[in-house]
């Protein structure tokens, strides 16, 4: 089924609107859809490379709009039903101990969630349970969604279809190297200097 769905999600980029359905995709990702947008992405910028950047841009935003319905969900949904259930085992007091340690570093987990293939979505909805501050939640959401989308359109109107099986391929180990060297140049600088 989800190779289905991703080989649906691929057809739409060869259709006259593609672009509305990138928004569509890249939106909902962020909060319940189980494929990337870099499959619209991909295909799209391959297609016209003069539009990476409009492309990348329509991803980025929409992404970042999709995280606000992730985050909603998890402030909601939480309250409503995870609380309760919590409470009935006597766990609650874990979850808030737990949800103030994330709180202080979850501006983190969001901008590698935000910039590698791990599924975004899990932290949207988490930082609106824990009600991580949504200014922080907005400011990493952007760097992180915007650095991944305009990489990847980037390398692809540069190098053409050569990268893009090595950008397939590689997505998640070259995210992972980034936010790796990312984190660890931010703590040299926190603890060395």
């Amino acid at each position: 089924m989800l190779r289905r769905l991703y080989d649906w999600v691929m057809s739409l980029a060869a259709t006259r609107h593609a672009e509305r359905a990138l928004a569509g995709v890249s939106f909902i990702e962020s909060s319940v859809f189980p494929i990337p947008p870099d499959a619209l992405l991909i295909p799209m910028v391959i297609a016209d490379r003069a539009k990476w950047f409009r492309i990348a841009m329509i991803c980025t935003v929409s992404s970042v709009l999709g995280a606000f319905l992730g985050y909603a969900i998890g402030a909601l949904a939480f309250d409503l039903i995870g609380r309760p259930v919590l409470e009935l085992y006597g766990k609650a007091d874990a979850f808030d101990q737990m949800a103030a340690r994330y709180n202080d570093w979850g501006g983190w987990a969001v901008l590698f969630a935000a910039l590698t293939p791990f599924p975004y979505k899990v932290l949207t909805i988490f930082s609106g349970a824990t009600h991580l501050n949504l200014l922080t939640f907005t400011v990493v959401s952007i760097i992180g969604r915007g650095a991944r989308f305009f990489l990847v359109a980037w390398l692809l109107q540069r190098y053409g279809a050569p990268i893009q099986g090595f950008i397939e391929k590689n997505l998640g180990l070259l995210f992972t190297l980034f936010m790796v060297l990312l984190i660890g140049g931010f703590l040299a600088v926190r603890y060395l200097f």
